[in-house]
């Protein structure tokens, strides 16, 4: 069951993060830096295999949160909701923010991106209390 709520939670943020950054997609690629066609969709185009590493990426956080969940015995839907968003905010967004601020990359990226991180690992901490 462990694997189906890892599995479920995953697929959960990655939807979400395809709504949470459709919604901000102008000021996501202003901040960014990523260059636009005429169409306003980034240059160079966005290949399968993107997504499929995006989701890859969400799967390992997803597993180890299930990890940790089950070492520190969160097991209820609000310390599953408020794990995740803690892991999203205290240990995902600041190392955001350490990159964003070495890459002089603008302080809207790491509220972006740092919003996302906080969002999706509250949305798979909730899903990963569920089973």
């Amino acid at each position: 069951m462990e694997l189906v709520s890892v599995l479920v939670a995953t697929l959960a943020a990655f939807a979400s993060g395809a709504a949470y950054y459709g919604a901000l997609a102008d000021p996501w690629m202003a901040a960014s830096g990523v260059e636009r066609d005429a169409e306003g969709k980034p240059k160079g185009g966005q290949t399968p295999a993107i997504f499929a590493i995006a989701f890859l990426c969400q799967l390992t956080v997803a597993g180890m949160m299930r990890h940790v969940f089950t070492l520190s015995g969160i097991e209820t839907l609000g310390a599953g909701f408020l794990a995740g968003l803690g892991i999203g905010l205290f240990f995902i967004t600041p190392w955001i923010a350490l990159n964003n601020l070495y890459s002089l990359r603008p302080r809207m990226l790491t509220i972006i991106d740092g919003g996302y991180a906080a969002l999706s690992c509250a949305i798979m901490g909730l899903i990963l209390t569920l089973f």
